[in-house]
């Protein structure tokens, strides 16, 4: 039997496509059902607000705003945390500035890369031990 331990309680539930227990399940249900009742009553709170009114931690509240099970387009105040800087953001997992860097970052590894590889290419035809060890 496919059986394992809760990740968020620590009880032992068979396995399912949720990989949460009933009980989880369940709690997560109804914490979803609080934050969509509060938001129709209160459309200009902000993240904070709300998870201050309904004692739901901004990080689950986060997580029904990216699985698109609550939508933020008739809230305009309502914005979560960047993954990597924790600034507030409308759409997306990174703020700007995070992924402008984070594409600078890539860029300059792939041009280290390519540099690093010029060498290898002058001597093309020498067979070196490493190039072994990598399966060429």
């Amino acid at each position: 039997m496919n059986i394992d331990n809760c990740p968020r309680c620590g009880r032992i539930y068979i396995k399912n496509v949720i990989e949460l227990c009933q009980s989880c399940v369940k709690e997560l249900e109804h914490q979803y059902e609080i934050c969509v009742k509060y938001l129709r009553e209160h459309r200009t709170a902000t993240i904070q607000e709300l998870s201050d009114a309904t004692e739901i931690s901004i990080k689950e509240i986060t997580r029904f705003i990216r699985e698109g099970r609550i939508s933020i387009a008739n809230a305009p105040n309502m914005m979560y945390p960047c993954e990597v800087c924790g600034t507030l953001i409308r759409e997306g997992h990174m703020c700007d500035s995070c992924r402008s860097r984070l594409t600078k970052d890539l860029m300059n590894a792939s041009k280290e890369a390519a540099a690093s590889e010029a060498p290898r290419k002058d001597s093309a035809g020498a067979y070196r031990a490493v190039d072994k060890l990598r399966g060429q």
